[in-house]
């Protein structure tokens, strides 16, 4: 008899799940309370990637007497890029609506609920009760609200808000250093916002390698992102244009001015109102506790993606829908915890995989680092961008990867060579081994890997590689 699969939400972990187990052969039903392809397609990365993309080109050409282009008169068409936006966005929610329906998935449109531990309401227009073998909860996430005066101003954005905005800003105030609000950053620096980042921490993107932190954030603030670290919000009011932040930073007070000021300091699991408590579920700071096969406290309903925390990213959402409904349909299923991939859409791009410096140096590892400037890349140079660099971390004994990290064009696309080593549990030989194309940029990989053993070929030998 096959089974039934009733997955809650169709963001990337719930539609890609509800894919897998139908190709699986089990009976699935997915229900969605807004529209398929949850924050990540909707008012997530795809919006806010699409918005980049068009900013760094206008950056790009806007400067380009350097590369050889003079364009005279060039602007940004603000609404017509706002359409492209929802075209985008509508063409990919199409496209997964017609995957659901190739798959002979049955979708719902409401809000469910958990009855008991096999059943789930649907409060819609017409009230619906599934029954199931498994469920599947892939809730997502919200923006955390923190509670100052005048957060609920007019001009106080999230991010939703953010990709939305009747006219580019003349200036922007960002709380929050972390991924968004620095690539909320590098998107209105591009076109011509004044952009300043308030962030509580020492240093912005905590979780990123330190090497790589200092290349980005030199490298905004040299077009004129102003960084405000180990700071604090503690007021926004209304100004003549705009607002005014209030910023505690040590004993000083500043006030900066933004027409408006966006809240970026991170998200919060989307688990209100499920049914968790009536059921079992256990949760820890709204987080739904899962194991390794991301199945709860309560056998047969799992929880995967931004609600259970544990890596707050669409493509580890998509990873840990297929394992748990494989594991739902009694299939072996792997889910590799050490390479989870990460991308910043900044310009340039920064991604990494596998552990940072500061991680391998706090559990005590020994390890080697190699470093490979990509002012000594010519796919980067002919890219104009030479303020990158590609970072190797790997086991002493061995020679084993255990990290890569990379700034500079296409970062997001070359990390996939970095998860794949890691992956494979590659040495440093074996990457320099493979042959990389010419000119590529993919070849600075291959020099950060002789750079862990020796010396990398095209950089001159005692000359530092580890300030750009």
């Amino acid at each position: 008899m096959r089974k039934r699969i009733v997955i809650i939400g169709g963001g990337p972990g719930g539609y890609v799940a509800a894919i897998r187990g139908a190709q699986l052969g089990a009976e699935v039903h997915l229900v969605e309370s807004d529209r398929l392809g949850g924050t990540c397609l909707n008012i997530g990365c795809i919006p806010t990637k699409t918005l980049l993309h068009t900013a760094e080109l206008y950056r790009i050409v806007k400067n380009g007497a350097k590369i050889g282009l003079k364009t005279d008169g060039l602007r940004v068409e603000w609404p017509v890029l706002m359409k492209r936006k929802e075209a985008v966005v509508n063409s990919l929610v199409q496209g997964v609506t017609a995957l659901l329906k190739a798959n002979k998935v049955a979708v719902y449109k409401g809000h469910a609920v958990l009855q008991d531990e096999r059943t789930v309401k649907i409060d819609a227009p017409t009230p619906q009760t599934l029954s199931a073998d498994a469920i599947i909860l892939g809730v997502g996430s919200v923006p955390v609200k923190p509670p100052f005066p005048g957060a609920d101003l007019p001009n106080v954005l999230d991010s939703t808000a953010a990709l939305s905005l009747p006219e580019i800003p003349s200036s922007l105030v960002i709380i929050g250093g972390g991924v968004i609000g620095t690539e909320f950053a590098a998107l209105y620096n591009s076109l011509g916002t004044k952009v300043t980042v308030v962030e509580m921490l020492p240093e912005i993107l905590p979780a990123v390698d330190g090497q790589i932190v200092s290349v980005i954030k030199k490298d905004l603030s040299s077009r004129g992102v102003d960084f405000l670290t180990e700071a604090r919000l503690s007021e926004v009011r209304d100004a003549k244009k705009g607002l005014t932040a209030k910023v505690l930073t040590g004993q000083n007070q500043l006030e900066i001015n933004g027409e408006y000021v966006l809240v970026a300091v991170g998200r919060r699991p989307n688990t209100e109102n499920l049914g968790l408590e009536s059921v079992g579920v256990k949760t820890e700071k709204g987080a739904i506790l899962v194991n390794e096969h991301f199945e709860t406290n309560v056998p047969g309903i799992y929880a995967i993606g931004d609600c259970n925390a544990q890596t707050m990213l669409a493509h580890v959402a998509s990873a840990q829908g297929i394992r748990a409904v494989e594991h739902a349909l009694g299939y072996r299923s792997f889910y590799n915890r050490k390479v989870l991939p990460y991308c910043i859409y900044t310009s340039p791009e920064v991604a990494g995989v596998g552990l940072t410096e500061e991680q391998a140096r706090n559990q005590g590892l020994s390890y080697r680092t190699g470093i490979f400037p990509l002012a000594g890349n010519g796919k980067s140079i002919i890219e104009h961008c030479e303020n990158g660099l590609v970072k190797i971390i790997a086991d002493t004994k061995y020679k084993e990867i255990l990290g890569v990290h990379i700034v500079g064009p296409h970062a997001t696309d070359l990390i996939a060579e970095g998860a794949l080593a890691i992956s494979l549990e590659a040495t440093v030989e074996e990457l320099i081994a493979l042959i990389h194309a010419h000119p590529t940029i993919s070849e600075a990989v291959a020099e950060a890997a002789h750079a862990v053993i020796g010396n990398p070929i095209h950089w001159p030998p005692g000359v530092k590689k580890d300030i750009m």
